[in-house]
C-alpha cells in the first residue's frame, strides 16, 4: 500500500474513534525500519485499546499490512506496526514524559483531518 493511502487510513481511524492531538512524521531519512511515525492521544484505557484495535483492523481491512500490537494489557500506551508506518497511542501523561515529537518530529507531515476539512465545508 502506497504510504499516502496507508497514512491517510491510519488517521481517519483514529478520528473515528475520536483521538486527539494527532501527528503525523515522516521518518524516511530517520531510519529505514518504518517511514512514518504517527502520534495521538486517547483519555483512557478503554479509548486506547479500542484506538490500537481499530487502526489495526482498518489497516488489514483496506489491504494494508498490519504486522501487530503491542500495549492492549494496560492501555496506557498502545503500539500498532503497520509495516511503513508506527502509531503511537497514549495517554497525555505519558506522551508529555515520552515527547515522541522531540525524538521522530524534525520532519512534520501536514495533512488536513477530517474535523477540519468538515470545517471549510
Amino acid at each position: 500500500m502506497d504510504i499516502r493511502k496507508l497514512q491517510r487510513v491510519i488517521v481517519n481511524a483514529l478520528e473515528d474513534v475520536k483521538a486527539q492531538d494527532i501527528k503525523v512524521f515522516n521518518t524516511s531519512k530517520q531510519t529505514a525500519l518504518f517511514d512514518r511515525v504517527i502520534v495521538a492521544t486517547a483519555n483512557s484505557n478503554r479509548q486506547t485499546r479500542a484506538l490500537g484495535h481499530h487502526v489495526f483492523m482498518e489497516v488489514k481491512e483496506n489491504g494494508g499490512e498490519a504486522v501487530g500490537i503491542e500495549g492492549l494489557e494496560t492501555g496506557e500506551w498502545v503500539l500498532v506496526d503497520c509495516g511503513s508506518a508506527i502509531v503511537h497511542i497514549m495517554q497525555p501523561t505519558l506522551r508529555a514524559y515520552y515527547n515522541l515529537e522531540e525524538l521522530w518530529g524534525g520532519n512534520p507531515v501536514r495533512m488536513k483531518l477530517l474535523e477540519e476539512e468538515s470545517a471549510q465545508a
